[in-house]
């Protein structure tokens, strides 16, 4: 087998597996459950998982999607987000190398992930993620120090604004948690994609919600967290290349 192939291979299976814990966190985060010490269990029944029900998508698969004990159905967002997350990482690899950059691109994409599926249920944003992506901009930071003023910069360029709009509304405009996402986004990417990623987040938001408006009738209220998320997510692979292309028509 090619060493290529095998390190994607590699890349891949890291990523289901952090996926599943990113299930763990997206269930008990709002419930304000413990994520580490706590064994997973069946929703319904209470059987505690062993090692060979927790293999990330082929237990799901192997198990046809139902508790090995009172065959109560799986939610079909366990597989799904484990085979998000591994493919997410393989396209962060591929893009964009192995690398530093890479790894902290990797650990965001888990990050943004957890706190989309959050903020799309509850319209929250779990401070506790914006903290871990806060350590991850700030080593960064650490990495490529020279280019300190430009992530200093990130952190205040869309979060002064946002921040200015949550007290001038009183939060009915934008969420503090959408601030916060911002804000150590910016950090972690600079001004420039941070900037850009806004911009994405905003378009991608408005034409999704009202398509969703539209064929579901979703109501008007609009969670930010998934649709800031998609757009850092495109800056951050893919930032550099768009405003190269934008800056050349001029």
């Amino acid at each position: 087998m090619p060493l290529e192939v095998f390190l994607y291979i590699i890349i891949f299976l890291f990523g289901i597996t952090i996926g599943s814990f990113l299930n763990v966190c997206i269930y008990r985060i709002p419930k304000h459950e413990d994520i580490v010490k706590t064994r997973s269990h069946c929703m319904n029944c209470g059987y505690q998982l062993s090692w060979y029900d927790m293999f990330p998508v082929f237990s799901y698969l192997f198990l046809r999607g139902r508790c090995r004990k009172c065959g109560a159905k799986l939610s079909i967002q366990y597989p799904f987000i484990e085979m998000l997350n591994g493919i997410a990482y393989l396209f962060i690899v591929f893009v964009n190398g192995v690398n530093v950059e890479s790894l902290l691109y990797c650990l965001l994409t888990s990050a943004l992930l957890v706190l989309s599926v959050i903020d799309f249920r509850t319209y929250e944003i779990p401070f506790g993620i914006n903290v871990f992506i806060l350590a991850l901009g700030l080593i960064r930071v650490a990495v490529d120090y020279t280019r300190f003023l430009d992530y200093l910069i990130g952190f205040l360029s869309v979060s002064t604004v946002l921040a200015v709009l949550y007290y001038a509304s009183k939060g009915r405009a934008i969420g503090g948690g959408d601030v916060k996402l911002m804000a150590v986004c910016g950090l972690l990417l600079g001004w420039k994609l941070i900037i850009l990623a806004f911009l994405l987040g905003c378009v991608l938001g408005a034409v999704i919600h009202v398509i969703r408006m539209k064929v579901s009738g979703e109501d008007h209220v609009l969670a930010m967290g998934p649709y800031l998320s998609m757009g850092v997510f495109i800056a951050a692979l893919w930032g550099d290349q768009m405003l190269a292309w934008y800056l050349a028509q001029f």
